[in-house]
């Protein structure tokens, strides 16, 4: 019962903490932005806590289990996207906005914002769900007692009510205990699992040969709908451009970029080692995406074991407050105050951003109760995004000659490619007709395919921008 206790005294503290920060927050950039007052490490803190996610510890441990040590080129989507990241993130801190919204607004139009807020809350929704669902698969391993929809309901209340006190401050500033967390946890147990699993040796005696093969395990085809979403999802996060808004100045916002990458690449390989010296351990796993939760049980010393327990936790935690905060900030500045009460006061936003969280997050929970497997969940909604708003965001910065026309359309057909190649099973009708025998195409590939493709080819069917259109983006 001490994982239990210790988990459930970790939750309690962030519900304490919670609630001091929330006295801090007294208009809509307090709850948005922290008042745009975050230094370098809070916001490296808060930015590592928030990509490393279940899809990191769940389901890129999931696709080890599977496919063992090649699963090392995960990481290389993250890593790639947070490059590209570092030369705009001082351009985006000196735009000084609320939203991935405000921004589409104006390089493109209003109808850039409110397409851009139906995808931002059809995506975060989703991944907002299955933090859910890691966490009652979590507290069902570390008490059996309570069963994994039980587990799912604790852990939504939890962060329901944890990001709708303080949104930003209390996110960022227990985002940077939670980084330190995950950072200490997952370096101790690497070294301890490969001694326990009997070192490489021990590990072939149990785990099959192609789990030691970095070649030929896996298609171009599944690469590259592997490495797609995640690498699309980070350009255009908007918790990203939120935390870049978030901090005290440009600056900083780009020297944090730098801690960033080193920070993400290192803990990102670590979960996979760890993953794939526990499935040596625990072979035979009905859920191997907990494989991770089930070495710590099983396979660690109690301190050490708690240790992970916690860091998992920290890593739902943190993933999940961070993506229901986006979208409920999002529908309440970029629709309500927006379009239907302008002049709202700071105490009211505020009031209506805590009552958005609390719809949204029970909107996740009935959408966690839909699918349990972690990898594809994360995948689809990382490409409902990454295909849908990328692009134009992207483009905003680089791209002079993009027009209202192309952006928007690109986001409508990012968007819709997406859910109807997923929903109607076309990646596995397609090959067929393509000579591609065997091979399922995932949704990505077509999505961002003719969503770049749309942008491009409508802008320069159209009339140039204005200089005042993208002038403001390509200014440092």
């Amino acid at each position: 019962m001490i994982y239990f206790w210790v988990a459930l005294s970790y939750l309690l503290i962030l519900i304490v903490v919670g609630a001091i920060r929330s006295g801090s927050v007294k208009d809509q950039a307090d709850f948005m932005v922290a008042g745009r007052k975050l230094p370098t490490f809070v916001l490296v803190g808060t930015l590592l806590a928030t990509w490393i996610g279940t899809g990191s510890i769940f389901g890129n441990a999931e696709k080890t289990y599977e496919i063992g040590i090649v699963a090392l080129i995960l990481p290389i989507a993250g890593f790639l996207g947070i490059i590209v990241l570092y030369f705009i993130a001082d351009r985006v801190r000196n735009f000084k906005q609320f939203t991935v919204q405000d921004i589409l607004e104006v390089r493109y139009n209003k109808w850039a914002r409110v397409f851009g807020t139906i995808t931002v809350v059809t995506a975060y929704t989703t991944i907002v769900s299955y933090q859910y669902r890691a966490g009652g698969a979590v507290i069902h391993i570390i008490n059996p007692d309570i069963d994994v929809s039980t587990g799912v309901i604790i852990s939504a209340v939890f962060v329901i009510i944890y990001t709708a006190m303080a949104g930003m401050y209390s996110v960022a500033y227990t985002d940077l205990v939670n980084g330190v967390l995950i950072i200490i946890g997952i370096f101790l147990a690497v070294p301890f699992l490969f001694v326990e699993a009997g070192g490489i040796e021990g590990m072939k005696q149990i785990l099959p040969e192609s789990h030691f093969d970095f070649l030929g395990i896996l298609s171009g085809w599944e690469i590259a709908g592997l490495l797609l979403p995640p690498f699309l999802l980070i350009l255009g996060d908007a918790n990203m451009y939120q935390r870049f808004f978030s901090a005290k100045d440009a600056k900083t916002a780009k020297r944090s970029v730098i801690y960033m990458l080193f920070g993400v690449a290192a803990v990102e390989v670590m979960i996979i080692l760890t993953a794939w010296m526990a499935s040596a351990l625990n072979p035979g796993l009905e859920t191997p995406g907990r494989v991770i939760v089930f070495a710590a049980f099983n396979n660690l010393p109690v301190v050490l074991g708690v240790i992970i327990i916690s860091t998992v936790f920290a890593i739902i935690v943190s993933t999940a407050d961070s993506y229901l905060l986006v979208p409920a900030t999002s529908l309440v500045r970029d629709i309500y105050q927006r379009f239907i009460e302008p002049d709202i006061s700071p105490k009211k936003i505020v009031l209506l951003s805590r009552i958005v969280v609390v719809v949204l997050g029970i909107i996740a929970y009935m959408l966690s109760t839909l699918d349990d497997k972690f990898l594809s969940v994360a995948l689809y909604a990382y490409t409902i995004y990454g295909a849908g708003i990328t692009p134009a965001l992207l483009a905003s910065f680089f791209w002079k000659r993009a027009t209202t026309q192309g952006g928007v359309s690109s986001i409508l057909v990012g968007t819709f490619v997406t859910i109807i190649w997923k929903n109607f099973g076309m990646g596995s009708s397609v090959p067929a007709s393509m000579g591609l025998s065997g091979v399922e195409i995932d949704a990505v590939i077509p999505a961002i395919f003719l969503s770049v493709f749309t942008l491009i080819v409508v802008s320069l069917l159209t009339e140039p921008p204005d200089e005042e259109k993208w002038l403001p983006f390509m200014t440092k």
